[in-house]
């Protein structure tokens, strides 16, 4: 029995890096009936085994675990360098050195090998797709496979390497962009329809989506459940921080942009996007690493100008609710959006 047919609602809570999907939302929305994903991106090992462990502290549902693949490489460090001299002068001015522009493969192994170790209902994967050696072992292991795909060839590739479901992410939705190469610019239906046509897994879909009738859409469009992020981020058991809840109950509008990380997120517009994102280089995780050091000066500073914030395009809908409660009423909502579709149209024919 897969875990998605498991839920006694189709919502699953997506997870978000840098600090928003705590154990405890995770474990939350995994208690209401939904399925809550901890964020292994950006993290060291033992603090990846320390949240699963508490999460199962919390609850004796089912929970997933997303890793960061390794980025392929490609990376023109002529323009990583100038970059860098463009940002140092803003970096100074916050008292901080800016960070060296290093890859890395965000120790993916090791945490891969613990979750071999000590397997979890559900592992998924971004930026990109494992390989079929790692979909193999985590098999063994008893544990799903779901791949996160941005373009609709992708899905079909996931489904010929085994994985057990497929995270289509539409480009509305917050933080980075799941698949590679990052360039897509598809929206979620569209997305969702493509890939229901071709791929022949579950699919889960991802980008947008905030309130129940967002939900009701994609259910009605194929999907077996919805992936919100942005909706949990005011939630009391979310790690977001009182800027970004705050910015993210504010109607700034969101964009699309390398100036943060190297690699194409959306967040909320501000003016360091405004005014890097036409030159910011592909560089993931180089940038990552050159920017930090400002950016955490920027949080430290509660400056939202400058701070990365990650969003959905739909964030006002998010509301400062407790995790369970979101589930819920996002659950019962999309229930009756549907219902009240049959009902207006239901004498069609």
């Amino acid at each position: 029995m897969s875990v998605l047919s498991t839920l006694r609602h189709p919502i699953i809570a997506a997870p978000m890096a840098g600090g928003p999907s705590t154990p405890a939302l995770v474990a939350a929305v995994s208690a209401a009936g939904g399925l809550g994903f901890l964020a292994a991106g950006m993290i060291d090992t033992d603090r990846l085994v320390a949240d699963v462990a508490e999460v199962r502290a919390r609850t004796d549902r089912a929970f997933g675990v997303n890793l960061f693949l390794p980025d392929p490489g490609g990376v023109d460090d002529a323009a990583v360098q100038a970059y860098a001299e463009r940002l140092a002068p803003q970096a100074a001015l916050r008292g901080v050195r800016l960070g060296e522009p290093v890859g890395g493969d965000d120790a993916y192994p090791q945490k891969l090998a613990a979750l071999l170790a000590d397997p979890v209902p559900v592992v998924s994967f971004v930026f990109g797709l494992p390989d079929r050696a790692a979909v193999t072992a985590l098999h063994e292991r008893g544990t799903e496979v779901w791949a996160t795909v941005t373009r609709p060839d992708a899905a079909t590739t996931a489904a010929d390497l085994g994985v057990d479901a497929v995270v289509v992410q539409g480009t509305e939705a917050g933080g980075h962009r799941g698949g590679l190469p990052d360039d897509d610019d598809y929206g979620l239906l569209p997305l969702l329809r493509l890939t229901a046509a071709r791929c022949d897994r579950p699919l889960v879909a991802a980008g947008g989506l905030v309130d129940g009738p967002a939900v009701a859409a994609v259910l009605a469009a194929g999907a077996a459940a919805a992936q919100l992020g942005t909706a949990f981020l005011r939630c009391p058991e979310a790690g977001s921080s009182p800027m970004h809840r705050a910015a993210v109950a504010g109607a700034t509008p969101t964009a699309l942009t390398r100036s943060f990380t190297g690699k194409r997120a959306r967040g909320l517009a501000n003016d360091f996007l405004r005014q890097h994102d036409a030159v910011a280089p592909h560089g993931y995780p180089q940038v990552l690493h050159l920017t930090r050091p400002l950016l955490a000066a920027a949080r430290r500073d509660e400056d939202a100008s400058v701070a990365n914030l990650w969003a959905g395009q739909a964030h006002p809908l998010a509301r400062d609710l407790p995790a369970a409660q979101v589930v819920a009423e996002v659950s019962a909502d999309a229930r009756a959006a549907l219902a009240t579709v049959v009902e207006r149209y239901g004498r069609w024919g």
